[in-house]
């Protein structure tokens, strides 16, 4: 009979739990299971003298965790992971160390590509309005860049940028995010970093010969960027990725390992660029150190990181697509072909119907998805314009505008990395939830979330009433706490659905950070745009009240809620129904 992928594995973690039983004397020598697809029955044989792993010391180590009275903790990707050698077995550890390199690398240009680009406008601005000759003292330049029309221009020149890549990103990060759910997490992880590494070639191109290409170009950098799915998709299989390979209690300080990375690399990339600069005189060496950080971490994903998505799970993942396809009925169908073109399609996972499904799972998930945007959009949309602020405001240059960068994502990573932990270790306690069923996000992810929303909101609120650049800082520290709301965001979202639905979830929610990325920096340029004349703190206020609305929705949200795996009849599924998240057969 030929195999089913999903069957197999349903069968492989119900004959471990049957092993499991067998050394405590609790078991019986035959087991009958049935093949959901086909409704067969087959009877399977175990041999009493074979151990279902190969692995004498796994075998040892339950032994001595029963005779122990601890039953160890299994999970969903428990069955895949045993018996793998430590060089192919998939973990965040893998991951992680490029991942920093690669924050670093992000990080390190931000800075100078937002200053390169307002010098580059600048001298366009002027060159238009031919009302001065070339300018021989690049301090004359930084005193006729400081304006509010230059400011105003390079605002206008990122939200062009943001649109590019966002809108972009909006429709390719879903379908990306869903191929990774078929074929594999790194080979998609490598095609985001190649839409990196053609804008920052891009970019090096544009700094190294103004006079012959156009700032302008930067721009297809950008379209070249959200074409791959930007770094929006980047954090999204960074956490697929985790979802993988790490049990669901686990989850909210794994994502959150990722996002310390990725706030290190903002902290320390600034840093080391502006010493480089300082040292050299060169801003394009940053470019090109930050060029060949992604060409490695293109290399070790492809020839060190283990796949964290199995071959049968990535061919069960096929198969179901493979079926859903024939139900919709021939591809040439125009109606079918109509419906491809529906780019909000993927969000469909936010609200669940049928089997399965009830009220309280769609007003959480829609609940959890508009924080979560609103928080990535603000995160977005204050990025730029911070920035430009610092420089109109205080004077801030390279220098200056990195160690504020480097300041506040600091406090972020202390968050992430110290605080987070050990408020969730005290709070849980050493066991955590790993033998309690997996039904959702709790109260305590809740609270993270709005303790989050709220050290946000603070943030904010000094920004827009300070007017000195050390207060400044101080509001961005307080801000930076509100860090550990996207990872418990991230983790409160994935409790929620079956893991087989994870990848799903994560492309819906990446489909929302890309128009967040589109719709924060418009509004958000747009109003700084307006006001920098005026009350150029008028952006701040409205960030402020946008992390309000976020909070008031996190209020709403009900924990203890999750999205049950059934047939059609309403029926457990033979998978979900073998073992849930926890390892408990049902």
């Amino acid at each position: 009979m030929e195999n089913n992928a999903a069957v197999f594995e349903a069968e492989a973690e119900i004959d471990q739990r049957q092993q499991e039983l067998r050394t405590r004397g609790k078991s019986k020598s035959r087991s009958l299971h049935e093949f959901p697809k086909t409704g067969q029955s087959a009877v399977v044989d175990i041999d009493e003298s074979a151990p279902l792993l190969s692995d004498n010391e796994s075998d040892r180590g339950r032994s001595r965790h029963s005779h122990e009275g601890a039953e160890p903790p299994v999970w969903f990707g428990s069955a895949e992971l045993q018996g793998l050698p430590w060089w192919k077995r998939p973990s965040i550890y893998w991951l992680l160390p490029p991942f920093l390199l690669f924050s670093l690398a992000f990080g390190g240009i931000v800075v100078p590509k937002l200053n390169l680009i307002n010098d580059l406008i600048c001298n366009n601005y002027y060159a238009d309005k031919t009302l001065h000759g070339p300018l021989d003292d690049p301090s004359q330049l930084v005193d006729r860049c400081q304006n509010d029309a230059v400011s105003a221009e390079v605002s206008l020149y990122m939200l062009y940028a943001n649109l590019c890549s966002g809108l972009l990103a909006a429709i390719t990060s879903p379908k990306l995010g869903a191929l990774s759910d078929r074929y594999g997490r790194r080979k998609l992880l490598v095609v985001t970093t190649c839409g990196v590494l053609v804008g920052e070639i891009i970019t090096i191109i544009a700094a190294k010969y103004p006079e012959t290409v156009d700032v302008n170009w930067i721009l297809v950098g950008y379209a070249a960027d959200g074409i791959c799915g930007s770094f929006i998709l980047g954090m999204a299989l960074a956490h697929s990725y985790a979802t993988d390979c790490t049990p669901p209690q686990k989850r909210n300080v794994a994502f959150s390992y990722f996002h310390a990375c990725l706030f290190t690399g903002i902290a320390v990339g600034p840093i080391i660029s502006g010493k480089i600069i300082q040292a050299t005189g060169s801003v394009l060496l940053v470019f090109y150190i930050a060029l060949g950080f992604h060409i490695f971490f293109i290399a070790f994903l492809i020839f060190v990181v283990p796949e964290s998505l199995s071959k049968s799970r990535q061919e069960a993942s096929r198969e179901k697509y493979r079926r859903e396809q024939e139900r919709l009925g021939p591809a040439a169908d125009w109606i079918n072909q109509l419906r491809s073109l529906n780019l909000l399609e993927p969000l469909k996972i936010l609200y669940p119907t049928g089997p399965g499904s009830s009220p309280a799972v769609r007003r959480n998930l829609i609940l959890l998805a508009a924080t979560d945007t609103i928080v990535f959009s603000v995160a977005m949309g204050a990025m730029g314009v911070i920035i430009i602020y610092m420089r109109r405001q205080f004077g801030w240059h390279d220098w200056e505008s990195s160690k504020f960068v480097s300041i506040v994502n600091c406090s972020r990573v202390l968050s992430l990395l110290v605080v987070l932990p050990l408020v969730t270790r005290l709070v849980r306690g050493k066991e955590g939830t790993k033998h309690q069923k997996n039904s959702g996000s709790d109260t305590f992810d809740l609270m993270i979330i709005r303790f989050a929303i709220l050290f946000d909101m603070l943030g904010f609120l000094g920004y827009s009433l300070t007017r000195n650049g050390n207060l400044f800082i101080v509001s961005g520290a307080i801000a930076a706490i509100g860090g550990i709301g996207s990872p418990a965001l991230g983790s409160a979202l994935t409790k929620h659905v079956p893991p087989d639905r994870v990848g799903q979830l994560l492309g819906a929610t990446g489909l929302l950070h890309a128009i967040a990325r589109v719709v924060g920096p418009t509004i958000f340029n747009g109003i700084y745009y307006q006001t920098v004349g005026k009350f150029r703190q008028t952006v701040f206020v409205c960030l402020c009240a946008t992390f309000g609305v976020a909070f008031l929705c996190s209020w709403f949200v009900k924990p203890h809620v999750y999205l049950e795996d059934l047939e059609p009849d309403g029926s457990p599924s033979r998978r979900e129904s073998a073992v849930d998240d926890n390892g408990t057969i049902r």
